[in-house]
């Protein structure tokens, strides 16, 4: 199968994740997206809610939306989350499935600053997303390497490369910050740009409160 994984803290997880997960799948005609919440994250201090919070968090998006799966093979690790171990252990686990990495522009940008990036391109496929206030130009490091792999959904459909190739698609932009959701959830604010199931979850165990802590 053709799978997409969006990898991250979604702490907690919105719509700022699930839409364009669900815009690229329509786009790229994936089987399945895996939503693949990480238990240590390499590039940022830590998170707001334990580990299970947000895999339960993941698992009710996934309820809610056919072919969405919950994909804990991060946060069962207690090492940093680098992406290219990762994707090296989808792949001899999964050895009969097509890997279609999602980030947003801002994580390509800087691409060539994670670890191991260059054996990305023998694990799976990059699909970028745009996102606001993010853009790519010639002067970028990141432009090159966009030039020799970039893909076309159109190309795409006589290309059966596994792995290797960079899609570039356009996806509805929504300027939505995790951190502001959790600042409005701190004052007891509900943001709308969390899915019901969710704002029902966040409100039920009482997380995102100024005397909460993460584990």
């Amino acid at each position: 199968m053709k799978i997409g994984i969006l990898g991250g803290t979604f702490d907690p997880i919105h719509y700022g994740h699930i839409r364009p997960a669900k815009e690229i799948q329509r786009q790229l005609k994936l089987d399945e997206v895996w939503l693949m919440p990480n238990h240590i994250p390499p590039h940022k201090q830590g998170t707001h809610v334990t580990t299970q919070n947000r895999l339960a968090m993941a698992q009710l998006v996934c309820d809610e939306l056919s072919n969405f799966k919950l994909c804990d093979i991060e946060a069962k690790r207690n090492t940093p989350s680098y992406t290219a171990q990762t994707l090296s252990q989808l792949t001899k686990l999964h050895p009969e499935h097509q890997f279609y990495f999602i980030m947003g522009m801002d994580s390509f940008l800087n691409l060539e600053q994670w670890y191991q990036w260059q054996q990305l391109f023998e694990l799976c496929h990059i699909v970028v997303c745009k996102r606001p206030g993010w853009e790519l130009t010639n002067r970028d490091q990141s432009y090159t390497l966009l030039s020799s792999r970039l893909a076309t959904l159109k190309a795409s459909k006589n290309d059966h490369s596994n792995v290797g190739k960079i899609f570039m698609l356009d996806v509805t932009e929504q300027d939505i910050s995790s951190t502001e959701i959790r600042q409005q959830l701190a004052l007891g604010n509900i943001p709308a740009s969390l899915p019901e199931p969710i704002r029902s979850y966040i409100q039920h165990n009482q997380l995102y409160l100024p005397d909460s802590h993460s584990n």
